[in-house]
């Protein structure tokens, strides 16, 4: 192993992403399979950090995996327009606040649940009957 390679548990350590998550990459594509030394261990370079560094980021800002490959292949071409990153982004806003939408009418509904509970018996618990009554 040369100074400029990492053996996959240093890469973990350098990155923050398990091993398992790691292969599963580069069974996907996300991550290039890596060049291998004589004793068959595989040797991850300098950029193989940086790529998994950006994966790590975006996942960390909640983008899914087909849309890290797009901004991946669109990393590649430097010279272009980022349209494309903007329309992903705006496609990733939206969906976010969609779930906050979501989100506050589930808050809504337990606090009028929570609100509702009488705190006597389970035979009558207004919180055990919405989780059987699917019209709730």
């Amino acid at each position: 192993m040369t100074v400029d390679s990492f053996a996959i548990g240093q890469l973990s350590v350098l990155t923050g992403i398990k091993i398992t998550t790691i292969r599963y990459y580069e069974t996907i594509g996300l991550l290039p399979e890596p060049p291998r030394s004589g004793g068959n261990r595989r040797l991850y370079s300098p950029l193989h950090r940086d790529r998994l560094t950006f994966i790590r980021r975006a996942r960390n800002f909640g983008l899914g995996l087909e849309a890290i490959r797009e901004l991946l292949l669109l990393d590649r071409s430097r010279d272009q327009p980022c349209t494309t990153a903007s329309h992903i982004a705006q496609a990733h806003l939206e969906a976010i606040e969609q779930r906050i939408q979501d989100l506050t009418a589930l808050k809504a509904q337990f606090q009028t649940l929570i609100a509702a509970c009488s705190g006597q018996r389970v035979a009558d618990c207004t919180i055990l009957r919405a989780l059987h009554d699917e019209e709730r």
